[in-house]
């Protein structure tokens, strides 16, 4: 019986396929696989979706985190950049299986971990994101009651700092409930006006200060090649794993895809060249900022506070879309679906959403934050190494094991291929296990930090070469033969 009819690229279900999971208590209407009439995002979409998502606080502020370390400022761009098309590669190997197969993360990880199993991947990206929601939250927060402070008495006010941050926590959890559907939109409109008001940023800095101001010109703090690489690879982990995240549920968008084109077309001309040219804007306004205020100013908002009411007003909005457009995309679908995925007949998107709200704020952003050793070396660092194994056996499991090839109905089953014994995977467990104790018990052997200082890229390849072995003999893994007994193929009408 043919469940599944693949045309251009694109897989979906047919009538049959449908009706076989539609009782299944692993699915629901937000964990389906998507049909061929919502294969619509285009490479613009995609485009903007990075675009609104790398315009925001902490994209301004890394580069400032890697300057205050000792670099300079080229050496930091360049450091971005590179993390940026380091990561951009397991973006685009998953987002090819979430095109293909229209499926969101949470049922992609059933394909590996298996149908219990996939919690295991799906929470621990849940948590991960819940935290950088509480990360843009503050920032956004903090950045509202400076310039509060700017156009009014607000300072005042006992504890104005906490009630700007919990009132705009509230009002992104609130637009969180309210669905992911209109983010397509909301991205579109967004682009554009994030890109102006950050290259306006930039224009005034130039003009004020005659020139790009004396950062610019500052050298290196390092001594020697040594000193610099004893930075630059923690650095350069940590701007890997600052979309690390999106590397593993990139499912969840790219489902919505027109065609691999659009969506490998959109992405990478947007994310390297985005995170590139807005961290140098931090970069160069702070540098003018010496010039004209006497002093380097990383804060958007403290520099804006200077200004008439009005920009303020401009600025305050400009700052409130900017984290909005980040959080709803970056850290709200995903750890929504991962709490929908735990009990698919019971939770909702908008219950997971309010659930990451409150997780967010259990994980205290203000100390994550509270300086930028935290904020690299902690935070980025530390989740980079427990997330680039588990992209490590994504990827092994999708291009080496399985060659692309998915039972869909299969997916959704409690009792099919893919729930292995009691819904796990064991050797995804294995795989994922190895591949983070490495770069751990690197860290404490003398000479082997350099593992741990690249522990996203040393885990990775680790639980890639450890699960692809593994699975070598699994019986999960369908033939070419048995994938088209399943497969319908050409322009036969597909399920709507």
């Amino acid at each position: 019986m043919k469940t599944q009819v693949e045309v251009d690229g694109i897989v979906t279900l047919t009538k049959e396929g449908e009706n076989q999971i539609k009782d299944s208590p692993l699915f629901n209407e937000g964990l389906r696989p998507t049909n061929r009439a919502e294969h619509d995002w285009t490479a613009y979409n995609f485009a903007s979706l990075w675009i609104g998502m790398s315009i925001c606080l902490p994209t301004y502020a890394m580069a400032a985190g890697l300057i205050s370390l000792g670099m300079n400022w080229w050496q930091a761009i360049f450091t971005i950049i590179l993390g940026n098309c380091i990561v951009l590669i397991p973006i685009l190997l998953n987002a090819h299986a979430g095109t293909k197969f229209g499926i969101p993360y949470p049922v992609y990880a059933r394909l590996w971990f298996g149908s219990k199993g996939a919690h295991i991947p799906s929470m621990a990206r849940a948590i991960i994101a819940a935290g950088w929601f509480g990360i843009n939250c503050w920032f956004g927060g903090a950045a509202i009651d400076t310039l509060l402070m700017a156009m009014t008495g607000w300072e005042n006010i006992p504890g104005h700092l906490w009630i700007a941050f919990l009132g705009f926590w509230a009002l992104n959890v609130w637009i969180s409930y309210r669905g992911p559907e209109s983010i397509k939109t909301m991205e579109n409109w967004a682009a554009p006006v994030l890109v102006i008001m950050g290259l306006a940023l930039l224009v005034w800095a130039v003009t004020a200060a005659g020139g790009w101001g004396p950062m610019l010109s500052a050298p290196s703090k390092f001594t020697s090649t040594a000193d610099f690489l004893k930075v630059f690879f923690p650095a350069l982990t940590g701007a890997i794993a600052f979309w690390s995240t999106l590397a593993l549920n990139i499912p969840d968008f790219c489902r919505y895809a027109k065609s691999q084109k659009a969506q490998i077309v959109g992405q990478s001309a947007a994310l390297p060249s985005t995170m590139g040219l807005f961290s140098f804007i931090g970069v160069a306004v702070a540098s003018a900022t010496v010039v004209v205020f006497g002093e380097a100013i990383w804060d958007p908002a403290a520099i804006l506070a200077k200004f008439s009411p009005f920009v303020i007003f401009l600025g305050t909005l400009g700052i409130i879309l900017a984290t909005l457009t980040t959080n709803v995309a970056a850290n709200v679908v995903a750890p929504a679906r991962a709490i929908e995925n735990l009990s698919p007949r019971r939770m909702t998107f908008g219950m997971g959403a309010i659930i990451t709200g409150v997780v967010a704020l259990v994980m205290q952003p203000w100390y994550i934050l509270e300086n930028f050793g935290n904020y690299i070396f902690l935070w980025m660092g530390t989740y980079g190494a427990l997330l680039g194994p588990i992209d490590g056996i994504a990827i092994a499991d999708y291009w080496l094991v399985r060659k692309q090839r998915i039972h869909l109905t299969e997916l959704y089953r409690t009792n099919g291929i893919y729930s292995y014994k009691g819904g796990v995977n064991q050797h995804a467990v294995w795989a994922m296990l190895i591949g983070i104790a490495v770069p751990f018990i690197s860290k404490q052997i003398p000479g082997l930090t350099i593992i741990w200082d690249n522990a996203w890229t040393f885990g990775l390849l680790i639980s890639l070469v450890f699960y692809t072995w593994l699975m070598k003999n699994s019986t999960s893994v369908i033939s070419a033969a048995d994938y088209n007994k399943i497969t319908a193929y050409g322009s036969e009408q597909r399920a709507s």
